[in-house]
C-alpha cells in the first residue's frame, strides 16, 4: 500500500515562496527515487524536479536556481522549496515515487493527487 499526500500549496504573489510537502506511507522514501511534477488543464504533465537514491537532483530548466527538492527519510517526507515564484509556475503540483532503474533513472509508478499552486502577478 503506497500512498502519497501533498500539502503546502496556495496562492502567492509573484516573487514569493512556498514549500510543498509530500508525506508517504506504505514505503520508505529512501528506497525509491522521488519527483515533483506539475500540470495545468489541457497540457501534458511536466517533470519539475527529481531526487535519486544517491541524493543527486535534476530540475527542469525553467526552475533551476529557484526550486530545491529534498527529502527527510526519518519523516518519510519529500519537499519542494519554491522561491522567486512566477505566474507561469501556476499549476497542480503532484508528488511521485518510482523505481530506480539503471543508475539515476526513475520509473515513476505511484502518484499523489496534487496540491494547487497559484502565483499572481
Amino acid at each position: 500500500q503506497v500512498q502519497l499526500v501533498e500539502s503546502g500549496g496556495g496562492s502567492v504573489q509573484s516573487g514569493g515562496s512556498l514549500r510543498l510537502s509530500c508525506i508517504g506511507s506504505g514505503f520508505r522514501y529512501s528506497a525509491f527515487c522521488m519527483g515533483w511534477f506539475r500540470q495545468v488543464p489541457g497540457k501534458e504533465r511536466e517533470g519539475v524536479a527529481e531526487i535519486f537514491r544517491d541524493r543527486t537532483t535534476n530540475y527542469v530548466d525553467s526552475v533551476k536556481g529557484r526550486f530545491t527538492i529534498s527529502q527527510d527519510d526519518a519523516k518519510n517526507t519529500l519537499y519542494l522549496q519554491m522561491n522567486s515564484l512566477k505566474p507561469e509556475d501556476t499549476a497542480m503540483y503532484i508528488c511521485a515515487a518510482g523505481l530506480p532503474r539503471y543508475g539515476n533513472l526513475c520509473d515513476y509508478k505511484y502518484w499523489g493527487q496534487g496540491t494547487q499552486v497559484t502565483v499572481s502577478s
